[in-house]
Formats: structure tokens, sequence, C-alpha cells
């Protein structure tokens, strides 16, 4: 009876302990996916926020002029696309953009109109 109880028991035993390592590296590969997920789509967010300020950049830098509204949205790209870890060059074109007037001088004016 003795030797019957302690086979059982090994057997219980070695069963447990595959059936936890079973589901420890389930979740181990599990959590590693998912990691390497989010980083993929944090990188992607960043590279187009950064694509965009870029593009704001060029676009009002050019025109000479950035509206209120632009400005707004240059801030809240920039505010998450530093959030995201980003910085670098972008930072300087951001302050670009806020430097820029809210409207077009006299003279650029009547070139914006026509």
């Amino acid at each position: 009876m003795n030797l019957t109880a302690t086979v059982i028991t090994a057997i219980v035993s070695c069963c447990v302990s595959f059936f936890l390592g079973g589901i420890l590296t389930f979740v181990t590969a599990r959590l590693k996916g998912v990691r390497k997920r989010e980083k993929a789509l944090q990188d992607g967010v960043e590279s187009l926020l950064r694509s965009q300020l870029i593009e704001y950049h060029d676009k009002y830098t050019d025109r000479g002029f950035c509206p209120i509204y632009a400005k707004e949205a240059a801030r809240r790209s920039y505010e998450a696309y530093h959030a995201l870890g980003g910085n670098g060059v972008i930072t300087s074109l951001y302050d670009e953009i806020m430097e820029l007037p809210v409207g077009p001088k006299a003279d650029k004016a009547k070139e914006v109109k026509k």
C-alpha cells in the first residue's frame, strides 16, 4: 500500500509539473508576442506622428505663417510623439512651427488670396 501511494504521488507530481510548465511556457510566449506587437505599434505611431510634424513644418514654413488650429494640431501631435519617446530634430521643427505668426503678413496676404 505504501509503495502504491508513493508511485501515485510521483505520477501526479510529474503530471502537475508538466502541466504547469506547459502553461508557463504558453503564457511567456504569449507575453513576448504581445510585447513585440505593442512595440511595433508604438514605433509605427511614432513614425506617423514624425511624418505629420515634418509635413506641418514644410507646409507652414513655406507659407510663412501657421493658423492657430494647425498649431494646436501640431502641439497635440508633438506631445504624443514625445510621450512615445520621440525626440531630436522634430523638437526643433516643432519649435519653428510654434514661432510662426498665426496669419500672413500684409504683403504675403495678397499672394495667399490669389
